[in-house]
């Protein structure tokens, strides 16, 4: 494993825990918040996303519209076991999920939440660190680099793990104010 690769997986671990970030309700709503929700769709587990068409049309309104009538039941259903937390109402062709504001101790709650996918992002970070430089001693052992090489690349390595922990604290900042504004 090279730096450059290092930064590329680095970089896909900040962009999953902004992902990860985006399923989390804030009080407004936002189609993301059903991205985790599959529905049991002729036996196989489906991405509501592929079964339906997800808008906003307000600040406290997600429409579900699914392509085939047959499935709402299937999505509501979906929903309800879902740990997104709302509940869906149905209308015979669309699916409406109401947003309530949250309260104090769901907000703390919704922060716990965000603080745990930030520390998986971060486990991810460094397990590309270890990774990087098991891969730079394994060259040095090798005899392929010399040990100033190596020392001069676990230091980048390591410089590279900083700047990218930070940048998911970054996001966890952002996300926290977010979900702490009213």
């Amino acid at each position: 494993m090279n730096l450059a690769e290092a930064e590329s997986n680095m970089k896909k671990a900040v962009e999953a825990t902004q992902r990860s970030f985006n399923t989390i309700r804030t009080g407004r709503a936002n189609a993301s918040l059903l991205d985790r929700v599959m529905v049991e769709y002729y036996g196989a587990p489906t991405p509501l996303k592929s079964l339906a068409s997800i808008s906003t049309p307000d600040a406290t309104t997600i429409t579900i519209q699914p392509f085939d009538k047959g499935s709402i039941g299937l999505i509501e259903k979906a929903i309800n076991m879902s740990d997104v937390g709302l509940t869906p109402n149905n209308d015979g062709s669309v699916v409406r999920l109401n947003i309530p504001p949250l309260t104090t101790e769901r907000r703390q709650e919704m922060v716990k939440l965000a603080g745990k996918l930030a520390e998986e992002g971060k486990v991810s970070v460094r397990n590309i660190r270890r990774d990087a430089i098991d891969s730079v001693r394994k060259q040095e052992k090798n005899s392929d680099i010399s040990k100033d090489e190596s020392r001069d690349l676990q230091d980048e390595i390591q410089q590279l793990t900083d700047k990218y922990t930070a940048k998911i604290d970054e996001l966890l900042a952002l996300k926290e104010k977010d979900i702490t504004t009213v």
